[in-house]
């Protein structure tokens, strides 16, 4: 089975590269790689971001599913797909795409451990035939498109797989090749002369990783950077208001709360922790305005949310008396620190002793995961990966979940997510997955605190850059700096 990726080498800049000192952009990025890129870990948004690596399928601004890699498919049955591989590609080092070479990635990304969470309660069954890809799921799933357009998902050379290790460095097919990773500190990348679709308007991309908010929002206001994500709220006012895009995304910030063991395995403290947070200050003083009340854990990025049923009460709030609980987040987004500090205020109003932990994400990820908290701040994007909500609601609330804060395990809440996961793509399934979401709630695992807007930062000469609510897209072929 695939594990994370080792240390990442360099490889020889493609055909384009002797571009490298004109045409190039400047690109600030907030998080560095967790697992040194490894592609079938979040790692793979900045691949797919930078537009090195591609899956089979794309989803649209409604999230439809559209052609990518592959040009075309059909379900052959209830429990297969067969994808139609596009010709004339080639991956980064020359060797061309075939239908076994992307059988093969897939299947790589089925045995891995842990699975990308987009294959979270999936097993996958990946063949090749002639110039077809056929996927078999063990039950039917109307969203095996949908799950092919995760970044996590996609399609590299055959030289990228050794022994245990995946390594995207030189072996994607998108327009942009990957030729050097500096560890955490950056990357670089050179146009692909041979890309199969409009070759590049860019000689290259010049990646940082900048985690501290107020550095990045420096780059762009003296010019050291063509491309800014993730600009903070409290440094927006200070920069030139038309290098500034706000877009409401899928992302919310929500309390996980610890259901398994401490203060919150208890229903009425849990209720009594979501009575003491006015989430409208956090929207009103952390975000200055730049964000929006939650009132569940699907925002307005999702239009269709907003019918979701009147939710009741279903516990009422204990007395706190003191109770002892460690609130934990990390400094990696800007704001997480604050909305820290003002909640434990509200805690503390409430009648509960706070102990606060903020660490950079690296280094508390892995406590949260094992529950050593009572409760952690997440900012969370909710359709990251299918562009469906499902996936992240089986991988946060499900028993089996592999992102699971909470440490929930509710047979109501496993029966509504496989409900909703069975039910075909249109309105019968957004009913279910509101009915998902309403049965999570009901636990008081997770209290929806806000939900956030895409704040990306352009040098007034940037063209074609994507402001993308998913987080899939940044940079492509008609992005460019004058």
């Amino acid at each position: 089975m695939i594990l994370s990726l080792i240390a990442l080498t360099g490889c020889s800049a493609m055909p384009g590269a002797a571009d490298a000192g004109a045409g190039r952009i400047d690109l600030v990025m907030l998080q560095p790689p967790r697992s040194g890129l490894n592609p079938l870990s979040d790692d793979a948004f900045k691949l797919s971001r930078w537009s090195t690596a591609e899956t089979l399928v794309n989803l649209d601004a409604a999230g439809d599913p559209q052609p990518a890699l592959a040009t075309g498919w059909s379900q052959s049955d209830r429990l297969t797909w067969t994808f139609t591989i596009r010709r004339d590609v080639r991956f980064h080092d020359g060797t061309p795409l075939t239908a076994e070479r992307a059988a093969r990635s897939l299947r790589a990304a089925a045995a891995a451990a842990p699975k990308p969470r987009i294959l979270d309660g999936v097993e996958l069954t990946v063949t090749a035939k002639d110039d077809k890809v056929l996927v078999a799921t063990a039950t039917p799933d109307p969203l095996v498109p949908h799950r092919l357009s995760s970044p996590q998902l996609a399609i590299l050379a055959e030289k990228a797989y050794q022994g245990r290790t995946v390594n995207p460095v030189g072996t994607g097919t998108g327009a942009f090749v990957l030729t050097k990773v500096d560890g955490t500190s950056g990357a670089t990348l050179e146009r692909n002369e041979r890309y199969w679709g409009p070759k590049a308007k860019a000689a290259g991309i010049e990646v940082r990783f900048v985690p501290d908010g107020t550095a990045r929002a420096a780059a762009l206001r003296t010019g050291e950077a063509d491309i800014v994500e993730a600009i903070p709220v409290s440094q927006a006012a200070l920069l030139d208001s038309q290098t500034i895009s706000e877009v409401p995304m899928p992302r919310t910030n929500t309390l996980y709360l610890n259901t398994a063991k401490g203060a919150f395995k208890d229903p009425g403290l849990r209720a009594a922790a979501r009575a003491a947070i006015d989430s409208k200050a956090l929207v009103t003083g952390v975000y200055e305005g730049r964000a929006d009340v939650a009132a569940g854990l699907l925002g307005p990025a999702l239009p269709w949310s907003a019918r979701r049923p009147a939710r009741p009460a279903t516990v009422e709030p204990g007395p706190a008396n003191g109770t002892k609980i460690t609130l934990a987040t990390f400094t990696d987004r800007a704001e997480l620190p604050e909305v820290a500090a003002v909640l434990r205020q509200q805690l503390e109003r409430a009648g509960f002793e706070v102990e606060l932990v903020v660490r950079e994400y690296a280094h508390i990820e892995a406590d949260a995961l094992e529950g050593a908290f009572d409760a952690f701040i997440l900012s969370r994007a909710t359709v990251l990966d299918s562009g469906d909500p499902v996936a992240y609601m089986v991988s946060d609330f499900s028993c089996e979940g592999s992102f699971n804060i909470a440490q929930l395990c509710d047979e109501r809440v496993d029966a509504a997510l496989e409900e909703a996961a069975r039910t075909p793509a249109g309105e019968e399934r957004r009913r279910a997955i509101l009915a998902a979401e309403a049965a999570i709630l009901n636990t008081g695992a997770a209290i929806p605190m806000l939900h956030e807007r895409v704040l990306q930062g352009d040098a007034k000469g940037v063209t074609g850059s994507v402001k993308d609510p998913r987080e899939r897209l940044l940079i492509t072929a008609d992005t460019h700096a004058r």
